[in-house]
């Protein structure tokens, strides 16, 4: 006689049906475990992907890149290679390593950078970087690690699926969040299971929390939203890794309070769509007022402007104006932030400026396919993040955006046919300032951002960038095609400094990539 418990019975049971409404090998695609009670966690599998999974995982950084060639020459996609990389890294790392979750989250902005590229033979290298980048880090660890396993789906106790998810999460329970987000994607569709998802993600600002959830649902674009659920569980990882961080619950204490003060004060959910238009003059004196503000001034003026029934277009271009100040207005890294690949005066990598604004561009985008509640939380906690990220260095009120007078005038009298040279130039000498005045320079005299982007791109592949170039280049391009047109070029001036500052650091692999690829 089986010593199982009742729990256990229902527990299989309830595998059972998973199993029988989906069947057995999608039931494992989705993340789901059919395994009995007494059977350790089942192996993570993605069916008609899981042998170029499989290949990217077991294949050494050495041999990597002339192991991706030969497979994209006998006709496989770089599209099915960034999906199983994506598949690679969540079963690998499941949102718990630094490195590991930047990569992931470079994946997709390194497709973006691909199909750019106008010369057919040199599409995939901004991708063989970042599978590079993927294969060293599971070459650190050993190509055996796994963190994500197949859950098994445990019970909901309320129709408010993401406020039980939000509790255990709070507890640092990882058993209890894994079987409780499991649930919820078993119980609906993807968009639901975010939004569920969101409520966990809105108890707190910060930028890996924020962007990892935003290009995690990226990727089902590439993995399918059949895997949703095995994309978006790495925020479940990292969520509860943050509660087992005593500071850290402590740190996110105000936001925590804050948040549905404001929701209930300005009576914002349930609340209709704004739809007032907003000009320049009002975007640049909101983006103005958050910049100059405090985290929870910042929050109050957002939420202030939804219940207002201003556009969400038009807040969110000025939350990231906001943020792009943090880039144009940076002195650099100080001498006690100086890391390896990341000197004094930088401003690429982990920087303050780029930080935000991956970040309020990650909370645009979670606010554009969310539900009602997602886009206000997401405006609300982006318009705080700002003001907080701002008052880490209060000097950021006293110093002048880029490009400075003085840096503007010394390129004033170039000729407009050697912009583009010059700016080729002040990048390779590593020379934020004037870069930054170059670009301001052919804003005036160019019609066309194109050729420009072009130059940024190719550097954002070519140098190491310190796990942010592929994401960074992906929100300064995407928050240029977004804006109206009097506020486009900040945004590109913004990535002359950050590609200006990058530069000298070669990205591994990367000669090796275009010697195989021209050949």
């Amino acid at each position: 006689m089986s010593n199982r418990t009742r729990r256990e019975l229902f527990a299989d049971i309830g595998r059972g049906m998973i199993a029988a409404s989906v069947g057995t090998a999608f039931a494992h695609d989705l993340g789901f475990a059919t395994a009995f009670a007494d059977e350790q966690p089942a192996r993570l599998t993605f069916g008609d992907l899981d042998p170029l999974v499989n290949f990217l995982q077991e294949t050494p950084p050495d041999k990597l890149v002339a192991a991706v060639i030969t497979k994209l020459k006998g006709g496989t996609e770089l599209k099915q290679l960034v999906a199983a990389a994506a598949l690679t890294n969540a079963r690998a790392f499941g949102g718990e390593d630094y490195i590991g979750f930047h990569t992931l989250m470079a994946l997709a902005p390194a497709f973006q950078m691909s199909q750019e590229e106008t010369k057919a033979e040199l599409k995939p290298l901004a991708v063989l970087k970042v599978l590079h980048r993927n294969a060293s880090r599971l070459n650190d660890f050993g190509a055996t690690k796994e963190t994500l396993k197949a859950v098994t789906p445990g019970k909901l106790t309320t129709t408010r699926g993401g406020e039980q998810l939000r509790e255990v999460t709070r507890k640092g329970d990882l058993a209890a969040a894994e079987a409780t987000f499991a649930a919820i994607c078993a119980k609906g569709k993807p968009e639901d299971a975010l939004n569920e998802l969101m409520v966990e993600v809105d108890d707190a600002t910060e930028v890996h929390r924020v962007v990892l959830v935003s290009r995690a649902w990226d990727m089902t674009r590439f993995v399918g939203t059949e895997r949703a659920n095995t994309m978006l569980r790495q925020s479940v990882h990292y969520c509860v890794n943050v509660e087992k961080n005593a500071n850290q619950a402590k740190y996110n204490g105000p936001i925590r309070e804050l948040l549905p003060k404001l929701l209930d004060q300005y009576k914002l959910v349930g609340s209709k769509v704004g739809t007032k238009a907003a000009d320049d003059a009002w975007v640049l004196r909101f983006a103005d007022t958050v910049f100059k503000s405090d985290a929870a001034q910042s929050a109050d003026a957002v939420a202030a402007a939804l219940a207002e029934g201003i556009s969400t277009d038009a807040i969110g271009e000025a939350l990231s104006l906001a943020a792009n100040q943090l880039i144009l207005r940076d002195e650099g890294r100080p001498k006690a932030w100086v890391s390896a690949g990341k000197p004094e005066g930088s401003i690429h990598g982990d920087s303050i400026g780029v930080h935000a604004c991956d970040t309020i561009h990650a909370w645009r985008n979670l606010a554009s396919i969310g539900d009602r509640r997602t886009q206000v939380t997401s405006l609300i906690l982006a318009g705080y993040q700002v003001g907080r990220d701002r008052a880490n260095r209060a000097e950021f009120l006293k110093w002048d955006a880029y490009p400075r007078t003085e840096h503007s005038e010394k390129v004033k009298g170039l000729p407009a046919d050697s912009l583009f040279k010059e700016l080729d130039g002040a990048i390779r000498d590593k020379d934020q300032a004037r870069a930054a005045a170059l670009t301001a320079r052919l804003s005036e005299t160019s019609n066309s951002a194109k050729d420009v982007f072009n130059l940024f791109r190719t550097y954002a592949i070519s140098e190491d960038g310190a796990l942010h170039a592929e994401k960074y280049y992906a929100t300064a391009s995407d928050e240029f095609t977004r804006a109206r047109s009097a506020f486009k070029w900040r945004q590109l001036i913004a990535l002359a400094r950050v590609t200006a500052s990058a530069y000298g650091y070669a990205a591994p692999a990367h000669k090796e990539a275009c010697e195989r690829l021209k050949a």
